[in-house]
């Protein structure tokens, strides 16, 4: 049994890849800085609820790399959006107009990211498709 079969795969991967094992083909996997709903706290997501609905329109999202950024209606800000936080049905494609609520993005708490976000209406001439089907080839 080895040492590493213990502790999660990308403390295991970035442990081989700075004793040099011949696995250390791997970078270093650190997580990402932007909290997910998975990651955030319950009392974050709960006061986003209680928060205003904001409206927006889908500038870009990217399913494989499961994250996108949405423009808020008023104040024509970018803000980011996990894959973690769309509801519903369909993946959000550029031009599907959607609300959503915002929850500050920690540490610094000076930026706001999109969550509990619902597209409203689909982009028309935008093929759209539902996320239990396969993910299409990203563009090139």
């Amino acid at each position: 049994m080895s040492s590493t079969s213990n502790i999660p795969q990308t403390q295991a991967a970035n442990n081989d890849a700075i004793s040099g094992s011949p696995n250390s083909s791997h970078r270093f996997l650190l997580p990402s800085p932007i909290p997910t709903r998975r990651d955030r706290t319950y009392s974050a997501s709960e006061r986003a609820l209680e928060g205003p609905t904001y409206k927006g329109v889908v500038k870009t999202f990217c399913r494989q790399r499961g994250h996108g950024f949405i423009v808020e209606e008023v104040s024509r800000e970018n803000l980011f959006v996990h894959i973690s936080d769309v509801e519903g049905e369909y993946v959000p494609k550029e031009g599907d107009e959607v609300t959503f609520k915002k929850v500050l993005i920690p540490p610094k708490n000076e930026k706001y990211q999109a969550c509990h976000v619902k597209i409203t209406h689909l982009a028309p001439g935008v093929s759209h498709e539902t996320w239990d089907s396969p993910a299409s080839s990203p563009r090139s």
